[in-house]
């Protein structure tokens, strides 16, 4: 926290303090005497310039009010916005330790540095409030926050326990590490490419379909579908909507809430469109997917679901992240999310393109989730089973200005 924010937390703290002294003195006036004029309460050491007969706002004539030297309320004030604690987390063999101020918010901007008992000290070199720490053994460790200029830091050590293997339960601090895109480089980091358009060929179904029997239609938007009249597309004849969640950054990594996410949510919602949700992944290992399920679990908390959620696995470009790795490692990250998913009561499962299942995955470990499969043709290759069909890319609908995806669901 840079000494401007420091000065608007101390500046908060007094308007409140100043505000609830204004009220005990409003309602409890002091002793009347025989003229019937309240006086003011007096120390030995000083006057104490609270209420003058019925001015409320006597204290802005004590020059001393402000004075933190003087008014120990301000210095009170001042030393609780400058309080810092630890918030710690541990997957499996590591440690994520985050510094956050009294309203438990990440502090940034400060090269912070922490010692763990008997590993050394730990510097936050990219100052974002979070000093991660990987390949530990397992068992118990003793944290503390060295000091640093202008914060009030613990006094004591804090204990946490790192694990041994990943336990596939939901992170309960994870909303500290969820950005916004206006935290981050969104065109940068949002680089997702469809790899079912690699393999599209011109027998491709761009219409809405029509549901029957076991069949229902629907939609999966994000943020580049922009404002949507949801009204309008449940009267155009969808029956679900798969919203995106999220995505991790293919540069940084960071967990980043797609901007659209709420927007579509309460829209679906209000024009009674039920709706499952998806999270695009940039994880490179089993403990990135338990971030980024616990993320979108953090997100959907107030929402209903009638739909799963799924892990969007496809490529970045060739240039992200998690674009290099093998097909075992990208099976145990959409496992991992999977698990986790499944672990909170909630149904999941996979979304990629025919060549991504062929080549990317190890299918036949990822069967007890659905599968999603993308593929544009009107008729798909992919011999594996599969719950739901994004069949265009590029469909129009009546609500939505430009393409949209489209999808047949099977129940």
């Amino acid at each position: 926290m840079d000494s401007k924010l420091r000065r608007m937390a101390i500046m908060a703290s007094m308007a409140v303090i100043l505000l609830v002294s204004v009220l005990v003195i409003y309602l409890n006036p002091g002793e009347e005497n025989s003229s019937g004029q309240t006086t003011t309460v007096t120390q030995e050491e000083g006057v104490v310039n609270g209420q003058i007969g019925n001015d409320l706002s006597a204290f802005l004539k004590d020059e001393t009010f402000f004075d933190e030297e003087v008014n120990p309320v301000l210095e009170a004030a001042k030393n609780n916005a400058n309080r810092l604690s630890l918030v710690m987390t541990s997957v499996e063999k590591d440690l994520r330790i985050q510094i956050v101020d009294t309203d438990g918010n990440p502090v940034t901007g400060e090269s912070f540095f922490v010692k763990v008992e008997g590993l050394g000290e730990y510097k936050d070199l990219d100052k974002d409030g979070v000093i991660y720490i990987g390949d530990l053994d397992a068992g118990e460790y003793y944290v503390e926050l060295l000091p640093i200029e202008g914060y009030r830091i613990p006094t004591t050590k804090t204990k946490i326990r790192v694990k041994e293997k990943v336990e596939y339960l939901a992170i309960e601090d994870i909303s500290l590490l969820i950005k916004t895109e206006a935290d981050i480089d969104a065109e940068a980091e949002d680089s997702g490419v469809n790899e079912a358009l690699e393999d599209a060929d011109n027998t491709e179904i761009q219409k809405l379909q029509t549901a029957s029997g076991n069949k229902k239609v629907g939609i999966d938007v994000s943020k580049w579908n922009g404002d949507i009249d949801w009204d309008k597309v449940k009267n155009a004849g969808v029956d679900f909507a798969i919203v995106r969640v999220g995505y991790r950054g293919s540069v940084t990594g960071s967990l980043v809430e797609d901007p659209y996410f709420q927007t579509n949510m309460q829209g679906a919602a209000a024009s009674g469109v039920p709706v499952g949700v998806y999270f695009f992944t940039q994880a490179v290992n089993e403990v990135e997917a338990v971030e980024e399920a616990s993320a979108v679990l953090q997100l959907i908390a107030e929402y209903h679901l009638d739909y799963p959620i799924y892990i969007d696995t496809e490529g970045a470009g060739g240039n992200g992240r998690a674009d290099g790795l093998d097909a075992e490692t990208r099976t145990l990250v959409c496992e991992a999310f999977c698990r986790t998913i499944s672990n909170a009561g909630y149904r999941a499962g996979v979304y990629a393109s025919r060549n991504w299942l062929n080549n990317n995955l190890q299918t036949e470990r990822l069967q007890q989730y659905e599968t999603w499969l993308a593929e544009y043709r009107s008729v798909p290759l992919y011999q594996g089973y599969y719950q739901m069909w994004q069949y265009t890319s590029k469909g129009r609908i009546d609500g939505i200005e430009g393409n949209v995806d489209f999808n047949i669901r099977y129940e």
